[in-house]
């Protein structure tokens, strides 16, 4: 019997299966119950092989016909079992039979807690993973790299043929191109002290957005700068190079996704916070009208190396260091996109009780 109960406490059929068992079960109508039971067993042939083993078991007659299967199946008692282990006999499946619905969502509760756990825990080994990768590199590939870099810029001073000139130029770019990976990765590895001061926002992107401008318009792609009238006046305790850094990686995120060209709105605002009434935050946009993306992606955007190929947007660091820096200032960052239909990022930043009084 132990070994029964723990069958059914842990049956050989997926999740998925017993998410339709709960809506079978929740359903009040016993013709539309019968009909949904006789539907799982015809679809699902692991829950259809472990009903009928379940017949053999209790010594019942083999059963072929699919309807007589689902009206048994919907008649008899269930056993389930409690977290402790013990047994507990159910009555019938009836829709008022509120303990047996609440014995299975439990379960499932569970089953998705434990995803979530699992998830949370996959997530810090990549992150510990990541740090290990970013410290070994850092020992071992940035000074070789600072060496290629020394000898090409010396090299380059005394040079005069423009082609020679051009090829070390560019090995110089490379090694520097390098390091800055380096550099991003160990971002994860030991995150920095932020060096916070006075920062005005509406400056701030106004700076990022005439950085990316000329990669912009070799694309075809219009940045458009949306501000209040008090723009000006929004000014965060914050550290200006790294949160630079994440607007940067944010409209590049953008502009990667408009390959073909396209428009990339940024706008800011002081806002209240969407959580806590009367908290104060501002609220940095960064919109595109590019491919936009599913559910699968968006799960995954921030995730280190992660690429969403299909949405256009590249493999690397970027996005992740965004959240990364946001989180440091005690922010986050909200995503709302559907594929064809573009993507807009909202950073929300809090103001400390130093941006207020030197601020808004």
């Amino acid at each position: 019997m132990a070994d029964e109960a723990r069958e059914l406490a842990n049956p050989p059929f997926s999740d998925a299966t017993a998410r339709r068992l709960v809506a079978l079960l929740l359903e009040p109508d016993e013709a539309a119950r019968l009909e949904q039971a006789e539907r799982l067993i015809e679809t699902d042939a692991p829950f259809a092989t472990w009903l009928a083993e379940r017949r053999r078991e209790m010594r019942l007659p083999d059963e072929s016909s699919t309807s007589k299967l689902a009206g048994w199946f919907c008649r008899q008692r269930l056993t389930l079992l409690a977290q402790s282990g013990d047994e507990r006999p159910m009555e019938p499946a009836e829709a008022d039979d509120a303990q047996l619905l609440t014995r299975l969502a439990e379960k499932l509760a569970r089953l998705e807690r434990l995803e979530s756990e699992f998830a949370a825990a996959l997530e810090q080994e990549k992150l510990a993973s990541l740090r290990q990768l970013a410290y070994g590199a850092s020992h071992e590939i940035n000074n070789p790299l600072a060496n290629i870099s020394s000898r090409a810029q010396t090299l380059l001073r005394d040079e005069s043929d423009p082609e020679r000139r051009r090829k070390l130029a560019t090995i110089n770019a490379q090694a520097f191109r390098a390091h800055e990976m380096i550099a991003d990765m160990m971002l994860f590895a030991k995150p920095p002290r932020l060096q916070i001061e006075e920062v005005a926002i509406a400056e701030l992107l106004d700076g990022v957005a005439a950085e990316m401008l000329a990669t912009a318009e070799l694309q075809q792609t219009r940045i458009e700068i949306s501000f209040p009238d008090d723009a000006e006046a929004i000014v965060l305790a914050a550290d200006p190079t790294h949160l630079t850094e994440a607007l940067r990686a944010m409209v590049r995120n953008s502009l990667e996704a408009l390959q073909g060209g396209g428009q990339i709105e940024l706008g800011i605002a002081a806002d209240e916070s969407p959580d806590e009434a009367g908290e104060q935050w501002v609220r940095i946009t960064v919109r595109d009208n590019g491919p936009g993306f599913d559910d699968e992606v968006r799960r995954h955007l921030f995730d280190p190396y992660f690429s969403g190929r299909e949405a256009g947007r590249g493999l690397g660091l970027g996005l992740a260091k965004t959240w990364t820096i946001v989180q440091l200032h005690g922010g986050r960052i909200d995503v709302v996109s559907q594929p064809q239909h573009g993507c807009t990022f909202t950073i929300l930043l809090p103001f400390t009780d130093e941006s207020e009084t030197h601020g808004v």
